[in-house]
């Protein structure tokens, strides 16, 4: 075994001395299959399923335009057609119903079809869980 001397600083009443620390270094060793190397720190406090959800919503607020258009949804305060979101971004109306439905789909918003047209809205506490888990 190797014998390796570390000479550290000791703060004290913001005077610097100096400590000598002798630590033994162990030879590499192979573990066996499936026999850790140390205990976990800590434990994830989320389980799977709302690990999933956090996830779900997390994808959902990865592109800059599903972040606008959240945006522009929660501040209309009502709902709003596809119609009257196209003009406000500079991607076609097929790109912005994708965007639309992966918002949808992780439950963010919510949609209403009357007619021709599909209206779409916030769904209410639709980011509770996500503020809550970062807070």
């Amino acid at each position: 075994m190797a014998v390796v001397y570390v000479v550290a600083a000791e703060l004290t009443f913001y005077r610097l001395k100096p400590m000598e620390l002798e630590l033994e270094l162990a030879p590499k060793s192979k573990r066996s299959k499936g026999e850790i190397c140390c205990e976990p720190v800590v434990f994830p406090e989320v389980d799977a399923e709302k690990a999933r959800r956090l996830a779900l919503v997390g994808k959902a607020l990865s592109d800059p335009i599903r972040i606008q258009l959240l945006d522009v949804l929660r501040r209309h305060a009502g709902k709003a057609c596809v119609c009257e979101l196209v003009p406000l971004f500079d991607v076609s109306q097929p790109t912005v119903s994708h965007h639309l439905k992966v918002l949808r789909d992780a439950g963010l918003v919510g949609s209403e079809k009357q007619g021709l047209w599909v209206y779409y809205y916030v769904l209410p506490g639709a980011l509770d869980e996500l503020t809550s888990w970062l807070s």
